[in-house]
């Protein structure tokens, strides 16, 4: 550790690699579970790259990197735990549970809404009923629309503008 504070990059790069052996037995005497070694290893490395400045060649380097590894692990064993207390593995709570952002009462309105509609179309003479029916819901042409029907297209032009303006007039008013 002297020689990579002094600037050896190999010395450096070298002691790194030697590291990670005793991180890793520390880690697990620690009961870090193993699939979150790798996390805890990788905590530990970034911290003796950022601390590495204030290692004292004089103390040991293996008691200093035990404190760092050993409280790394502990911070991830106090994130697990607090995940753990506030995260629930329930499927079927979540698939059971009310959303309590649905608002029932467009579903109701729109419900509705399409009562009168359906209403006031049945309510409009059969010519005009039948060129809202080709022309609007079954989303034909006016070509198609005259085939079917037998009528100009003038004609089924003048029925689909009278049906629509009666049709506005009805749920404008509320009929």
């Amino acid at each position: 550790m002297a020689a990579a504070q002094a600037g050896d990059r190999v010395a450096y790069e070298t002691l790194l690699r030697d590291c990670v052996p005793f991180i890793v037995s520390i880690v697990r005497r620690q009961g870090v579970p193993s699939d979150r070694v790798d996390d805890v290893v990788q905590e530990a490395l970034l911290t003796v790259h950022r601390a590495r400045a204030t290692y004292d060649p004089q103390r040991s380097f293996e008691a200093w990197l035990r404190v760092i590894v050993e409280r790394r692990a502990i911070d991830l064993l106090r994130q697990l735990r607090r995940h753990g207390t506030r995260e629930v593995h329930a499927p079927l709570a979540v698939e059971c549970h009310a959303d309590e952002a649905a608002d029932t009462s467009a579903g109701i309105e729109y419900a509705e809404r399409v009562k009168r509609i359906d209403t006031a179309l049945t309510e409009l003479p059969r010519r005009q009923r039948e060129a809202v029916h080709h022309l609007l819901l079954d989303e034909r042409s006016l070509k198609e629309a005259a085939a079917i029907t037998g009528r100009s297209r003038g004609s089924l032009k003048v029925s689909l503008h009278r049906a629509l303006n009666a049709l506005r007039a009805r749920m404008d008013h509320g009929d």
